[in-house]
């Protein structure tokens, strides 16, 4: 048996008499986790905008298209 398991099989009977089964709160790990994610969150959001505010984009005209207006706007040819 290691140190590590030898260690959890003493201690965790004492922390199931002080602990209420019925009132589990994440705590301040829980928090700062949440808060972790929050600020990664926002600062990709951030990047994200400033991104797409650099993008300039102006649809090409599509080369289908325009060869069919070109031959519809020609007038007939006489026989």
């Amino acid at each position: 048996m290691s140190a590590t398991q030898a260690a959890l099989t003493q201690l965790l009977p004492l922390a199931g008499d002080t602990f209420d089964k019925n009132k589990v709160t994440p705590g301040l790990l829980g928090f700062l986790v949440f808060a972790a994610l929050a600020v990664g969150v926002w600062f990709l959001m951030k990047s994200m905008n400033r991104h797409m505010g650099r993008v300039s984009f102006e649809e090409a005209p599509d080369p289908a298209a325009a060869g069919s207006a070109t031959t519809a706007t020609e007038a007939p040819r006489a026989s």
